[in-house]
């Protein structure tokens, strides 16, 4: 009876996203609701978790991940997101630096540098914490190469001191220390290994690994609150016929195409189709926490009235 019971508990789930979502991923007409918008200020945490390589319709609407869909239905989802470009590193550097596609590099380079001005540097307070990284502003791969510094984006810029890099650039295990002790920086970016962020691993290798981590922001005081956003997203689609320096901001191929959730306490079942991209994830940060927009930030679309921000 026990099995019969998750058995049925699967499909009613699967049901559910295709009716939200359609068979496909697409997403449906009348799936958006408008939210009231928090007091200007409330929001003082923007938590960035940007998972690897898989495409908008390898996610959305996909029944094997329902704890991703659950979250996309719950909160908010956009279905017209966009990366920057492929491979990985000028899409890290993108994000969290506002850097136009013809100043970033066209391969995944591990000794490359950006002159900034970028997110680390902007004055807020930050932390980087990266999963099986051996210790703090590591430059080297793990032995076991889980950990990669190409997804360690604060290690490529210049304007970040030594001394700032080694004090916020953390091994994972510290977020669970910060959280008890609310401690959280203002901005904090968050990179699973290779297996746990899709790259290495499998879908559901990825979900299991969000499901175990993400419930201890979703239940912390700075999220129940509302002082907290968080951005799930994925640096680049699917791989598949991939062209390192594509513009994926004016693309509509499908590895360019990737998931976008919001996740607040003023986002409620919000599935957005405006057009969004990266640098929408960078304004949107920058304008919660007062900081100035930087580079493409400027330009691109907006979307924080969209998910009730």
């Amino acid at each position: 009876m026990r099995l019969r019971s998750v058995v049925l508990m699967l499909v009613a789930m699967g049901a559910a996203l295709v009716a939200a979502w359609g068979p496909s991923g697409a997403a449906l007409a009348g799936a958006v609701k408008t939210t009231a918008l928090p007091p200007a200020g409330t929001i003082k945490h923007v938590v960035w978790i940007v998972d690897e390589n898989h495409s908008y319709d390898k996610i959305i609407g996909v029944s094997k991940d329902a704890y991703i869909n659950s979250l996309a239905t719950t909160y908010g989802s956009a279905n017209n997101d966009w990366a920057i470009t492929h491979p990985s590193v000028p899409n890290y550097l993108g994000l969290t630096s506002g850097l136009p596609l013809a100043s970033l590099p066209v391969t995944d380079c591990t000794k490359c540098h950006q002159s900034g001005p970028d997110l680390f540097t902007q004055g807020e307070s930050w932390r980087v914490y990266e999963e099986s990284m051996p210790s703090v502003c590591d430059r080297t791969a793990s032995p076991d190469g889980l950990y990669q510094p190409k997804h360690n984006p604060v290690l490529y810029f210049n304007d970040v001191p030594s001394s700032s890099c080694t004090a916020n650039d953390q091994p994972y295990g510290t977020l669970a220390s910060d959280l008890s002790h609310h401690s959280l920086a203002a901005f904090s970016f968050i990179a699973a290994n290779m297996n746990d962020n899709m790259h290495t691993g499998t879908n559901l290798q990825g979900q299991a690994w969000l499901q175990a981590q993400l419930p201890a922001l979703l239940t912390s005081s700075e999220f129940t609150s509302g002082s907290m956003v968080i951005f799930l997203t994925w640096d680049e689609g699917t791989p598949t016929g991939e062209v390192f320096g594509t513009d994926c901001t004016n693309s509509t191929v499908d590895n360019c195409h990737v998931p976008l959730l919001v996740m607040s306490h003023w986002t409620h079942s919000v599935n957005y189709g405006g057009k969004l991209d990266h640098y929408s994830v960078l304004k949107a940060t920058e304008d919660l926490l007062g900081l100035p927009e930087l580079g493409k930030a400027a330009t691109a679309p907006s979307l924080t009235t969209a998910f009730g921000l």
